[in-house]
């Protein structure tokens, strides 16, 4: 799936409010033709535009049916993705899948982040659950 098709399954709506700071958290995965699910979370903090819960679910669907090289390669995409879509303040992806290059690793994770420039609320992140 092309680049342009795959990030308009991703659709937005506008935040109701643009003063306020919020994390909004969607979670899901993508299954793979072993039946090993990549589980993948997604927070972010909207500035103009919040994005489609059931949109996403598209998207992901859409992810599931391209071979990703590494768990790396695939939150750089859904980062790219998203940041292309809607604009957050802050956003972080992050993925968990079942490690099937070596029997002795059995999870690979990864977590990447992005902000806006000189945004910063430090008060509202320490609130998250670490990873």
């Amino acid at each position: 799936m092309d680049l342009i098709e795959r990030r308009n399954r991703l659709s937005s709506t506008a935040n109701p409010d643009k003063k306020l700071d919020y994390i909004v958290t969607l979670e899901g995965h993508l299954p793979n033709s072993q039946s090993h699910s990549r589980h993948i979370a997604l927070r972010y903090v909207p500035d103009r535009d919040v994005l489609d819960a059931k949109s996403f679910g598209v998207y992901l669907e859409a992810l599931s049916q391209d071979t990703w090289a590494t768990p790396e390669d695939l939150a750089v995409t859904i980062l790219s993705d998203i940041n292309n879509q809607i604009i957050a303040r802050w956003i972080q992806v992050s993925l968990n899948v079942p490690e099937l290059q070596h029997h002795a690793v059995e999870t690979h994770a990864v977590v990447i982040e992005d902000r806006q420039p000189g945004w910063d609320n430090a008060g509202l992140l320490s609130r998250l659950e670490r990873i």
